[in-house]
């Protein structure tokens, strides 16, 4: 996974590559040669006392040394270059498939988990790369070189360099190994961190109003202390593996200068030979320390990789057509034919067998209880959702059949939950039309009730906004939602129970200003007070995700037992208030 992931995206960067390995191979190959021309120095300069050899030699190793550095330096530019390339790469290929996801799909990763992968994740695989750039030429040609070079200049000690290379080898992959289901426990103990910790900060109000901080406290205390021991665990075997290599190291070094020692006594090896083999096993056992070192990022990489491409892999449920037509009517029509949606395994259906119709110039409203489905029936029309049987329709047209863009171009929505970016008032409102103009804008707000309190704010339409619309209140940040919906001027308006933080007054003005607004657009109403629908050419009473009633409010009230129940209960409670 992890190599399939690095190869797709590293193919953007070929010339990076190649300049890389073609620099690594040069720097290698100049660390390789030094050794020998050390000793070389040693056994023809030294030993004879040669002091224009010395410096005609040690002028020689100077050059090679410049060089070697000079090549490291380059391919550390490039290599970072292709790995920083890659990072971003990904990280707008994983927000360009979330954002083609549907709420079934983005529910099925969560939004922390989504988080995690496209920041933390995506840095663990980019760190690998940069890693691998320095490491991954070098390091087996600098052992294989080692060897080579080793045992041509000490052909008498060549087994000590044959036992300490496998059993250093050996012992990495067995430390190695044990990390790999810890990286995994740790990236998914950060996406519960982050899922905690989320959910503290976006309910901190509900927090505090139910006095719950000592609780949250714990919970996150608990998920912190997890992520904890998991890295504890993982950091443990980290921190086994340098005092093995070093063990190992040194025990082989001493091998080298005990067994050497006897073979320069008795006329086998030279001592600039043995210098030079001293130096190669340093070399040998560096390499094999500094794949240890990548490979014991690896792992943790992998699992990233893992999480990165399942995000990548998973097709969205909300599949654009491969060949998209435009509206066969106006735009405005909305049709339900015997639709139905239920989630994947799910016994139940949520929706089911939903026919109605809404013309332009009407407004259709949307009763039930809790749980009926009237937010899963609004979002089929802009395909948030697929129907999984029947057929949605829009201006005369199956909605999977139309380009997703020309289609939500046409809607208007109001989410249940109104959510406000980052930016200033109008900057959110731009979301609905980019080239709004301030008339247009300031027009928007007048029909959404919205426009006294931001004309009261300091500096108006460029009031900054917190994300989530947190320094706004709930009605404020409703009306400031459905001014973003209005400034479309769309042919559907889809109200997502919109009105509900609004006081009776606010309500009664908001609705009267849309009804010139929306003359000649549907007007998709969910909605909980009857009082709020009554003038509504229609009303769509829902049951368990089923139709039981469609018609006028004086219609329902003696045909439908469900809507005479919901309409009676609400008008006992108003008497009673």
């Amino acid at each position: 996974m992890l190599t399939r992931l690095i190869s797709t995206y590293l193919q953007r960067y070929r010339i990076n590559i190649v300049m890389v390995v073609s620099l690594q191979l040069v720097a290698t190959a100049a660390m390789l040669y030094l050794p020998s021309l050390n000793a070389d120095i040693i056994d023809n300069g030294v030993a004879t006392g040669d002091t224009g050899y010395i410096m005609r030699i040690g002028g020689w190793m100077l050059l090679v040394s410049v060089v070697q550095i000079v090549a490291t330096i380059i391919a550390q530019f490039f290599g970072a270059r292709a790995a920083l390339g890659v990072g971003r790469d990904i990280r707008g290929d994983l927000l360009h498939r979330v954002n083609s996801f549907s709420a079934r799909e983005v529910g099925t990763f969560g939004a922390p988990s989504l988080i995690t992968r496209t920041t933390n994740d995506v840095q663990q695989v980019q760190m690998l790369i940069v890693m691998s750039s320095a490491i991954l030429v070098m390091a087996p040609i600098m052992c294989f070189g080692g060897i080579i070079m080793g045992i041509r200049e000490a052909p008498a000690l060549w087994w000590v360099i044959a036992i300490a290379v496998p059993i250093l080898g050996l012992s990495m992959g067995l430390v190695i190994a044990r990390m790999i289901p810890g990286f995994r426990s740790m990236q998914e103990r950060i996406d519960a961190v982050n899922r905690v910790l989320r959910e503290q900060i976006t309910g901190i109000r509900v927090v505090r109003a139910f006095v719950r901080e000592e609780y949250e406290r714990k919970r996150f205390g608990s998920a912190n202390d997890h992520l904890a021991d998991a890295t504890l665990r993982v950091g443990k075997l980290m921190a086994l593996m340098f005092p093995l290599v070093l063990v190992i190291t040194n025990v082989t070094i001493v091998a080298v200068i005990w067994f050497g020692g006897h073979a320069v006594s008795d006329g086998n090896v030279e001592i600039g030979a043995l210098t030079a083999l001293m130096s190669y096993v340093m070399q040998i056992l560096m390499s094999v320390m500094m794949a240890s070192f990548l490979a014991m990022m690896a792992p943790r990489a992998a699992v990233c990789a893992e999480r990165i491409t399942e995000v990548l892999d998973t097709e969205t449920s909300v599949h654009p057509p491969s060949d998209p037509i435009g509206f066969a009517g106006h735009p405005g029509t909305v049709e339900f034919d015997a639709a139905e949606f239920r989630y994947p395994g799910a016994d139940d259906p949520v929706l089911s067998g939903i026919c109605f119709r809404v013309t332009p110039g009407t407004t259709t409203a949307i009763v039930g209880s809790t749980g009926s489905g009237k937010t899963t029936l609004l979002g089929l029309v802009p395909r948030l959702i697929d129907a999984t049987e029947g057929r949605v329709s829009v201006g005369g047209t199956d909605v999977k059949r139309l380009d997703p863009d020309e289609l939500r171009s046409v809607i208007g929505l109001v989410p249940q939950r109104p959510y406000l970016f980052s930016g200033t008032i109008r900057s959110n409102i731009l979301h609905g039309k980019s080239d709004a103009t301030d008339d247009e804008i300031w027009e928007a707000l007048r029909i959404a009730q919205a426009d006294e309190f931001v004309s009261a704010m300091p500096d108006g339409l460029d009031t900054r906004v917190a994300q989530g619309g947190t320094t706004v209140s709930g009605g404020q940040r409703q009306r400031l939602a459905i001014a973003r919906a209005l400034v479309r001027r769309p042919a559907i308006y889809l109200f997502d129970d919109s009105f509900s933080a609004l006081d009776l007054t606010t309500d009664a003005r908001l609705r009267a200003a849309l009804r010139p607004a929306t003359r000649d657009a549907s007007v998709i109403v969910v909605a909980q007070r009857i009082s709020t629908i009554v003038d509504a050419e229609q009303i769509v009473v829902l049951d368990r995700g089923r139709v039981v009633g469609i018609g006028t409010h004086d219609d329902l009230l003696t045909s439908c037992p469900t809507y005479a129940e919901i309409a009676e209960s609400q008008l006992a409670m108003e008497e009673r208030a």
